[in-house]
């Protein structure tokens, strides 16, 4: 049995290789970025008017000019237009090119219209006042994003406006998720008193799927005649598997001989942990796996202290580490790692984490309650209130 720090460290040394490839922009979000993204112009590429009011020069301004005749009106959507006279205006809308010749805009809530003229109320100014300045964003050329970094729904309106409609991204992996045992049935079967549904495999693909990923889904029964047969033919049709279920010392966890026969070698098999202590781990053949508990809170657990860190490692994206400080007392007496659940509320800044009780590592009703999993060393005991420890959140 390995320590969690020694297991961490033994699966991000087998990484993915991924590749890369291009994807429409709205197909991008939680995709890796594999490129640079350039400005193509300056942003904002004009000096653009930031309120609706009047354009005006500051020269008349500070000359004590307060009365302006409005001689035009800029709007978006169309060329600049000139500011010609001394001592006159131009009313301008949000979005507009700002007049040449201008230099200051003044909101309208600052003025009093007087027929063919705007009076100034307000009394302080200064040069481009209400202008959002042409590149003050961002130069032409300037790099906007570096590769590595996750796309968000943030970056894609950035993209578009510097006329990015497909996107250079890291390949995903083709994942296959298993879920073995007798006693599961599909989620839209009625299950009889001595069986359950499946959800494992679904927590998987959702956690996956926030990191772009997508999965193909399989099942293997326990006493399955084809369980081998099954088992090597998901591993030639896929980079990553990740099974769930049957790799305890019951009678029927098959599951590591059978990955052993597949020509996968072991690299560990069980974690000084609580919850997933049993978890399997290993490589061959260029297939990546990872064979977890059955029990839905150790399957979500190691979703998010491994699963997840190193494929976003393996496409070159950062990660982040958190911490929060316990919100009350809490005793560790176990000589592993103790996963424990927690709900984390902010105050001041700081990350503060309540411990949230429940059924143990089958209770997966109550991960509904938790944010996460505050993670206690091996014989802790006393955690006082106010103590920091690393935070893996699920939400």
């Amino acid at each position: 049995m390995i320590s969690v720090k020694e297991a961490l460290e033994i699966i991000l040394a087998h990484p993915f290789q991924p590749g890369t490839e291009q994807v429409n922009l709205m197909n991008a979000v939680g995709r890796v970025l594999s490129s640079s993204v350039f400005a193509d112009r300056d942003l904002p590429p004009y000096n653009r008017i930031a309120m609706d009011g009047i354009a005006v020069r500051f020269e008349d301004l500070s000359k004590g000019l307060r009365k302006f005749k409005v001689a035009g009106m800029a709007i978006a959507g169309i060329p600049g237009i000139e500011l010609d006279q001394p001592g006159t205006a131009i009313e301008v809308m949000t979005g507009a090119v700002l007049p040449s010749g201008a230099d200051v805009v003044i909101r309208y809530e600052d003025l009093q219209n007087e027929g063919d003229y705007f009076k100034v109320l307000s009394g302080e100014f200064k040069i481009f006042q209400n202008v959002h300045r042409q590149g003050s964003d961002a130069k032409h050329n300037e790099e906007l994003l570096k590769p590595g970094m996750i796309i968000s729904p943030a970056e894609i309106p950035l993209m578009a406006s510097v006329g990015v409609s497909a996107v250079m991204v890291k390949t995903l992996p083709r994942i296959g998720l298993i879920s073995t045992g007798d006693e599961l049935v599909e989620i839209d079967e009625q299950p009889l008193t001595h069986q359950i549904r499946t959800s494992n495999v679904y927590a998987i693909m959702a956690g996956l799927k926030e990191a772009g990923a997508s999965c193909s889904m399989y099942h293997l029964g326990d006493q399955d005649p084809e369980f081998q047969q099954k088992l090597d033919d998901i591993l030639s049709k896929c980079d990553v598997v990740i099974l769930s279920g049957g790799v305890s010392k019951g009678k029927l966890d098959c599951v590591p001989e059978a990955l052993e026969k597949a020509g996968i070698k072991k690299h560990f098999h069980q974690v000084a942990q609580r919850p997933g202590k049993p978890m399997w781990f290993g490589t061959g053949g260029g297939k990546i796996v990872f064979a977890l508990p059955g029990n839905p809170v150790s399957v979500f657990l190691c979703l998010y202290k491994y699963i997840r860190p190193w494929l976003l490692s393996s496409m070159g994206a950062a990660t982040e580490n958190f911490s929060a400080v316990l919100d009350k007392d809490f005793i560790s007496d176990l000589p592993l790692t103790h996963f424990l659940q927690v709900r984390v509320h902010q105050i001041d800044g700081v990350f503060r984490a309540m411990p949230v009780p429940g059924g143990g590592s089958g209770d997966f009703a109550n991960l509904r309650h938790i944010s996460g999993f505050l993670e206690l060393p091996p014989g802790a005991g006393l955690c006082s209130s106010g103590r920091a420890f690393p935070f893996i959140p699920i939400r």
